[in-house]
Formats: structure tokens, sequence, C-alpha cells
């Protein structure tokens, strides 16, 4: 897959101004308050920025802590992991390895089989349906 690049202004032409926010300038949704939080149907969650796909909803689960999360992502997805120091923490930042948005973080408290917590803003992901 050939990587995504565009100017800040077409990234701004391209979003909403809280896509924007999140995906492009690593800002993150209220809590409890995504379209996908609480979201069960059947499919496949992408990108919001470039479309890639990067999670199955079988992968999905409810952890509780306000966004949506999943233990794993698909095997094709190549999230990339970036140490995040931000607001007097470390953390493990996940960006989409093809157009280099902010997707969330990731935490070792998740569920077997993995243990990981992919915790991922609604509004850095479409989702497309089960056909």
């Amino acid at each position: 897959m050939k990587k995504v690049v565009k100017t800040d202004q077409e990234w701004k032409s391209e979003l909403s101004d809280e896509a924007y926010r999140v995906l492009r300038q690593a800002g993150t949704e209220r809590a409890y308050t995504g379209e996908y939080y609480e979201h069960e149907e059947v499919g496949t969650y992408i990108c919001g920025a470039c479309e890639t796909p990067l999670f199955d909803s079988t992968q999905k689960y409810h952890s509780g802590c306000g966004w949506p999360s999943f233990w794993t992502e698909l095997e094709t997805a190549k999230i990339t992991q970036k140490i995040d120091k931000t607001h007097g923490m470390t953390r493990v930042e996940l960006l989409c390895s093809n157009c280099d948005s902010h997707l969330g973080h990731i935490f070792n408290d998740g569920p077997k089989p993995t243990g990981t917590r992919y915790c991922i803003n609604s509004v850095s992901l479409k989702f497309v349906p089960k056909k």
C-alpha cells in the first residue's frame, strides 16, 4: 500500500474540525461520547483519514474506559507505536502506518489472549459493515 502524504491544508479541507484535531493534532475526544463506543455491528473499523483497515469487530470489547477498545489489530493493519510523554505521563501512542494519523493509545490491561487494550478515538475510525 502506498503511503498517504497530504499537506496540512489538504487534511483540514477533508476532515471535520474534530477529526482534524484528533487525527492530525493527536487530540482526544471526550470519554463516553464517541460514535463507536457502544457500537455492536459486525464489520471492519478503518482509519478515519485514509480508510486503511485497522480492526475487526470480533476484536472489540467493552473495557469501560469510555472509548472503543480492541484486544488486537488486524494482521494487515501495521499500526505504528510511538512513545508519548505528553500530559505528564509516558504512554504508547498508536498511529496509522499508512497516513501517520493519531488513533489513540495502547495499554497492557486488556483481556486474554493478548493482555492489550487498544484505546481508540471513535473519530479516528470509520466503520464498514460486513456484507
